[in-house]
């Protein structure tokens, strides 16, 4: 697939990316939110955990982007608790089955976020990974730059390896780290995509500026 099946509705299967990360907490709706501004994409987070503490990824992409509401597509499970979507999904008494999930349609680049990382479980027979292999869209890794993400990141493009998934790159989110960023690119055999540096404030004239400074070299080399 190139760069320019990505962009062009009328190519078959959808374009666009999966945003999965490392770990939680690591940057992925950050990035998330930078791809649809500088996209002009539609974002969809399959499913969401933890609304009963905030008011979820999708409210925080539409605030950081400014993405219009045709553009916003709703989850296809929504919990309340701040637990791995199986935990959550069992408090409220649903099972989430990879039948649940269907690429939306819609005519803009789509831009799919994860929760956790690719070994989260969804249910006692699923995990993110497989529903990441269901809606067979290239994979851009999230990860930290700080010590210990040389080993997380390599399991991750592991992991999605043996799924046979396509590997667009890396994000890395904090700190400039050089040493760390070849390690990822010479073992993991992957391009660091962009490098997101650690904001004082994450809002959208932020995400705006990253968008327009970081974003268009990560979108250039999307295979």
């Amino acid at each position: 697939m190139t760069a320019t099946d990505l962009r062009d509705p009328r190519h078959s299967p959808p374009w666009g990316v999966f945003v999965t990360g490392t770990d939680t907490g690591v940057g992925k709706t950050l990035t998330s939110a930078c791809l649809v501004r500088a996209w002009g994409a539609a974002y969809w987070k399959p499913v969401q955990t933890g609304r009963a503490l905030e008011p979820g990824d999708t409210a925080t992409v539409a605030d950081l982007a400014a993405v219009s509401p045709d553009r916003l597509l709703a989850p296809r499970h929504t919990f309340q608790a701040p637990l791995s979507p199986q935990a959550a999904a069992a408090l409220e008494g649903v099972g989430i089955t990879l039948e649940d999930f269907r690429l939306p349609t819609t005519g803009h680049p789509m831009v799919v976020e994860g929760a956790g990382g690719v070994l989260v479980p969804l249910s006692d027979t699923t995990l993110m990974i497989d529903l990441m292999a269901r809606l067979a869209l290239p994979v851009v890794v999230v990860a930290r730059t700080d010590l210990g993400t040389i080993n997380h990141t390599l399991l991750t493009l592991s992991a999605l390896r043996t799924r046979h998934l396509r590997i667009a790159g890396v994000v890395l989110n904090g700190p400039a780290n050089p040493d760390n960023r070849a390690a990822i690119e010479h073992f993991g055999g992957v391009p660091v995509l962009a490098d997101l540096p650690r904001l004082p404030r994450v809002d959208s004239a932020a995400v705006t500026c990253l968008a327009k400074e970081r974003i268009p070299a990560l979108l250039s080399v999307l295979p």
